[in-house]
């Protein structure tokens, strides 16, 4: 282990006003992430320090002047935590390619790997012809079917092309051709991405991390409790769930290490997971997304390369149960990276 000169790469966006959670499952916009007060880059630049390491923050707002900046920037690393640019959180396979075209280091996974992990429906293809389970889909665009399955109702419709359950909502559950064509319509008036319209699955949400290169391991499993949910509510991680704060969906729904799992489903979870990992050429750290169905099967729903890095979060909580104190974690990945470049 050495000392190591970091940037902390991460981005910043004008948050648009909205008139609170409720205007989620109407036709006013989407629900989107919010801003915690200590963000994780804050966390990760103060872990490295306190490792050893020199870690300057640079912020991408959007701006051109803070892209030319990277390019002029002399670091062993930049620990890549960057998510959007100028609010476009389709992006982040761009700022990695970018960083690539600079043959600058960075952790986590490269720009195809993060490209897959925005194109859910080019992503499923690849599992699929890997032997990966997925629920079958159908992908569309401003009405034109480019690839479909037989599908039955329920469904669940979102966007193709965003992370982070932007675009999942309560109301992204549909039983009618009606109500298909009403979410489709407004997700194509919300977002420019195709529509991807997946047999909704029912089970526990369960949640897979890897790290590793050469040879991934899969941390322990990580379930998203959704059975305090309102009565007559879909069961999904919808943005309600992950950002609705101040909401009974958002207070209700925990995450914490599953249990109760036979130890033949952990290894199922946990291989899947790895294959997943291997199959989309991910890097470094991911989190897979999974649903266990009643039946003992497991769907792969999506894969989450540079899955969100806080302390609090799935990733770190998983870690910590595999043995990992926080700064360790922080330290793997950048030893993982920095090993890669060697």
């Amino acid at each position: 282990m050495g000392k190591w000169n970091v940037a902390v790469l991460y981005d910043r966006w004008e948050e648009p006003e909205t008139e609170g959670a409720s205007a989620a499952a109407t036709d006013k916009a989407p629900l989107t992430r919010t801003l915690d007060k200590k963000e994780v880059e804050d966390e990760v630049a103060e872990t490295l320090i306190k490792l050893g390491h020199d870690a300057t923050l640079h912020v991408l707002d959007g701006s051109i002047k803070s892209l030319h900046a990277i390019a002029k920037m002399e670091y062993d690393l930049i620990f890549n935590l960057a998510e959007s640019f100028g609010g476009n959180d389709m992006a982040d396979y761009c700022i990695a390619a970018y960083l690539e075209l600079l043959d600058k280091r960075f952790t986590g996974s490269g720009s195809h790997g993060l490209l897959f992990g925005q194109d859910k429906a080019a992503a499923k293809k690849i599992l699929e012809f890997h032997g990966i389970h997925t629920p079958v889909f159908a992908r569309s665009f401003r009405g034109r079917l480019d690839f479909s399955h037989d599908l039955e109702f329920p469904v669940i419709v979102k966007p193709a092309r965003e992370d982070g359950s932007i675009g999942i909502e309560f109301a992204s559950v549909v039983t009618s051709i009606r109500e298909l064509m009403e979410r489709i319509d407004w997700l194509h008036s919300n977002f420019d991405s195709p529509v991807l319209i997946e047999e909704f699955v029912e089970g526990r949400e369960m949640y897979v991390g890897v790290i590793g290169n050469e040879h991934p391991e899969a941390l322990p499993v990580i379930e998203l409790d959704l059975s305090k949910l309102p009565e007559g509510t879909p069961r999904i991680a919808g943005a309600e769930v992950k950002w609705g704060k101040g909401t009974r969906a958002y207070r209700d729904t925990k995450s914490a290490i599953a249990e109760g799992l036979p130890e033949e489903t952990v290894t199922l979870l946990q291989q899947t997971a790895i294959a997943v990992f291997q199959a989309l050429e991910l890097r470094d750290y991911a989190r897979i997304d999974m649903r266990l169905r009643p039946d003992g099967r497991v769907a792969v729903i999506e894969a989450n390369p540079n899955p969100w890095l806080a302390s609090k979060a799935e990733f770190a909580m998983a870690a910590r149960k595999a043995g990992r104190t926080y700064p360790q974690l922080v330290e793997e990945i950048l030893d993982l990276a920095m090993a890669r470049y060697a």
